[in-house]
């Protein structure tokens, strides 16, 4: 295991004890390489982008952490412990 799949492949935190791996591109969209991520940055990244949205930006992930929609939530989530987890809510339109 390289020091790459210990850290989240979103926030770059240490992961927990759960781990989730993304499809960077869809599964329904043909993707099929996955990253490792904790659970709540895993439903952060689907509550802010549709798989045509996630398909379009790829394996870019510095893309991703300077989206507006998730900005933010990295900023919160930086100093939480590798196992946090909280709801995750989807925005408001």
């Amino acid at each position: 295991m390289t020091d790459e799949a210990l850290t989240c492949w979103l926030c770059a935190r240490p992961l927990g004890h759960r781990v989730e791996w993304h499809h960077p591109v869809p599964k329904a969209k043909g993707g099929r390489e996955t990253h490792p991520v904790h659970p709540i940055c895993h439903r952060a990244i689907h509550a802010h982008f549709s798989n045509g949205q996630l398909a379009r930006t790829g394996n870019d992930v510095t893309a991703l952490r300077n989206d507006p929609a998730l900005v933010a939530f990295l900023r919160w989530i930086a100093g939480k412990p590798p196992n946090f987890h909280a709801p995750t809510r989807k925005p408001k339109a």
